[in-house]
């Protein structure tokens, strides 16, 4: 009886062995990626420790005085947390939605070019923006908007018009964040949505030419269905950092210490290095960073949960 339940096993290790020998390329190919996230992402966690604690150099990081919630508490009574969570929430959404609506038009865009000349000049030219580096592009930024120097408002000064107060307008920067955020991004995110119009089946396509279909028709009825998977594979992706700013877009368009755009442009990456490097509460910064983390996983988890009643085969898990 032994013997007979004992043989299940063997075979289940045998192929286990196997299957473990046929994938060790894949696994020496992931190996890098493994290394990367349990150096950064899991032995750096102990150090959330430091959310609850008053941290102080002398004591370190366990020997600090342990204060309980009260770091989270004077996040929430001061006004910050709710401050940092909506614009934080709120750039993310914009860049989120708009962004993919744009990646998607653009590779429609593409693939009704004929020209395969013209294409792929084209596909080069929207890359361009994404390599340029976040120091480029504010110092660009500022080149345009500088009340004194800026191009912006050299023309409407020989327009006879008022020049532009750019960097202590509040209310002018969400725009100008998402439109540099477009500007970079859509080309390159556009890739993705272009190699799957890349694997349609090109019979449909014919079919419906041959029915009578115009090419207004064959994107709403055939292209626009075929990407709604990935569309929302990469929306489940981009949920789970709906609390990460870009931070290096913010700082170089806006910095870190303008106070007369926190209202509209302070987000909690920003909020954390100022309070690491600008007012040494390592304590404040690893607080908000923890409740960045949490609040991500609930609002995927949320999410693939809503995914999964909608729609079950596209969901994650």
């Amino acid at each position: 009886m032994d013997t007979a339940k004992s043989i299940p096993a063997v075979r289940a290790k045998r192929t286990k062995r196997k299957t473990f020998k046929n994938s060790r390329m894949l696994l020496l190919m992931c190996l890098p990626a493994i290394l990367f996230f349990c150096i950064f992402a899991y032995l750096p966690m102990p150090g959330l420790y430091l959310a609850f604690v008053k941290y102080n150099y002398t004591d370190g990081i366990f020997s600090s005085p342990f204060v309980g919630w009260d770091n989270f508490k004077f996040l929430v009574m001061t006004g910050d947390l709710w401050r940092l969570t909506f614009n934080t929430i709120a750039y993310n959404a914009a860049f989120i939605l708009i962004g993919n609506v744009a990646q998607i038009t653009v590779a429609i865009l593409l693939n009704e070019i004929r020209k395969k000349w013209f294409k792929k000049v084209t596909q080069t030219l929207m890359f361009l923006p994404y390599f340029i580096s976040a120091v480029l592009v504010g110092l660009l930024a500022y080149n345009i908007l500088s009340y004194d120097y800026g191009l912006l408002n050299h023309v409407l000064a020989s327009l006879g018009l008022n020049p532009v107060k750019a960097y202590s307008e509040p209310s002018l920067w969400p725009f100008i964040i998402v439109i540099t955020y477009l500007w970079q991004t859509t080309g390159y995110g556009s890739i993705v949505y272009f190699a799957a119009i890349m694997g349609l089946d090109s019979e449909i396509v014919e079919a419906s030419e041959i029915d009578g279909a115009n090419a207004f028709q064959r994107i709403i009825h055939i292209v626009i269905p075929w990407l709604k998977p990935t569309f929302i594979i990469l929306l489940l992706f981009s949920l789970g950092g709906i609390l990460k700013g870009n931070f290096g877009l913010f700082y170089n368009l806006v910095g870190a210490n303008n106070t007369a755009l926190y209202a509209s442009t302070d987000i909690i990456e920003t909020y954390v290095f100022r309070s690491l490097m600008t007012n040494f509460n390592f304590s404040m910064g690893s607080a908000v960073s923890l409740y960045q983390s949490v609040f991500g996983f609930v609002v995927v988890l949320t999410a693939n949960w809503i995914i999964k009643k909608v729609s079950p085969e596209n969901s994650l898990f």
